[in-house]
């Protein structure tokens, strides 16, 4: 088998990434949705409405982040996943509802968009460390890699799908849609049993309270990961939300364009993903590399005199934030402990979504006073600035290379049955 899709020999990893891919096309759906419904229908194209509304959903991953990793690394993830991906369904059925029946009303989206941000906070970490359950440890980048293509090729499909449907039928059957797209991950989460599962793990002792922190205090180049991601996250990644307000305010294009951008950016996206998936060993001065290609790509895609280049600038920009992305993942992953990842990777989503729910609506703001060229370009100035320090950080510390991480402390908790 190739080494891009070796992680696909085991059979729990097979079963979960069906399931995945099934939500992830839903979840790009409901997102091109719920962004054009706010821009077209319950506003007049408020840049600042949809920075709000995507920081509600993300802003919950900073508050709950604690409980979150706590969650992932004490509890059976199996059953969290199902739970966690039950309630998304039934939120996004609520909204279509709402919508399909003329009742939906802008302070809807932001209650549902919180409470959803709610539910993906605690899915978030479970869901991302769940994989080290489903292949060995030496497999676990390309798992990652894997995991993350199986996201975007959702962004591949769903946004031009979503756009339409959208054309064709209205946003309210685009969020039922999704809502009945949970439902394949719940029954692939159903079909693992002992067998497709390595045991999880978890600390002898009772509690560790801020031991993620502690974690990175004691790894600074794992701390200037998480630093390039926060900033990266917060001003650089919005990408749902400026090619929302270029498709709309700077090209003056409908949902169908809009839609398309996501899936053509999501084409460059998928690549960066398989690329990742052949890493064995992704190190973190890869992270400060790629964060600071992604800014000149997306100081170029900025500059595109008009739509056709804005389209075609986004695949090698979704290619070098895929890159980054899933490089940045696995190295946190791969250098935490098992019985710490949950929380580890909880304060990466807080870090990552919190920052997007801080930045989305500066951002916002940004498009309205200076145009929607210049949201895109102020990510592209932060993400290379963060990307000069992240090199200049690691290379002070010395170390741009992973040590692995300790096998000796985590005691096995039961492997849940099905």
């Amino acid at each position: 088998m190739s080494p891009t899709f070796q992680s696909l020999r085991f059979a729990g990893f097979r079963v979960w990434s069906v399931g995945a891919l099934v939500s992830n096309i839903g979840t790009w759906m409901q997102r091109i949705a719920q962004d054009w419904l706010v821009l077209t229908e319950l506003t007049d194209n408020s840049g600042v409405a949809i920075g709000v509304v995507t920081a509600l959903q993300f802003a919950p991953s900073v508050f709950l982040a604690s409980v979150a990793g706590g969650i992932a690394d004490r509890f059976d993830r199996r059953r969290v996943l199902i739970t966690t991906q039950i309630l998304s369904g039934i939120l996004a059925g609520v909204l279509g509802l709402l919508v399909l029946t003329d009742q939906a009303r802008l302070w809807h989206v932001y209650v549902l968009a919180c409470a959803l941000g709610m539910v993906s906070a605690i899915d978030a970490p479970a869901r991302q460390t769940f994989v080290a359950q489903l292949v060995p440890h030496e497999h676990l980048s390309n798992a990652v890699g894997l995991n993350s293509a199986s996201f975007h090729s959702g962004r591949l499909i769903g946004p031009g799908l979503a756009g339409v449907l959208i054309h064709w039928l209205g946003t309210g059957p685009v969020f039922l849609i999704n809502a009945l797209s949970f439902v394949a991950v719940v029954v692939s989460l159903l079909r693992l049993g002992p067998a497709d599962l390595l045991p999880q793990q978890r600390e002898k002792q009772a509690r560790k309270r801020f031991a993620a922190l502690r974690h990175l205090r004691e790894r600074p180049d794992m701390a200037t990961t998480m630093l390039i991601v926060g900033v990266a996250g917060t001003f650089s990644l919005n990408f749902q939300l400026t090619t929302a307000l270029m498709a709309r305010l700077e090209f003056g294009r409908g949902a169908g364009e809009y839609g398309l951008l996501g899936s053509i950016m999501a084409v460059g996206s998928l690549t960066g993903a398989l690329l990742g998936a052949r890493r064995t060993n992704p190190q973190p001065v890869l992270v400060a590399r790629t964060v600071l290609l992604f800014g000149g790509l997306a100081g170029l895609a900025a500059l595109a005199p008009n739509y056709s280049l804005f389209a075609l600038c986004l695949i090698p920009v979704g290619m070098a934030a895929l890159t980054f992305m899933t490089a940045s993942n696995a190295v946190l992953q791969m250098g935490t402990e098992p019985w710490l990842r949950g929380r580890v990777m909880a304060l990466y989503s807080a870090i990552f979504f919190g920052g997007s729910a801080l930045g989305s609506p500066l951002l916002g703001w940004i498009a309205q006073e200076y145009g929607a060229r210049w949201s895109i370009g102020t990510g592209a100035l932060a993400a290379i600035g963060v990307g000069l320090l992240g090199l200049i950080l690691l290379h002070r510390q010395g170390r741009g290379h992973l040590s692995e991480p300790s096998q000796d402390e985590p005691v096995p908790i039961g492997v849940p049955t099905s």
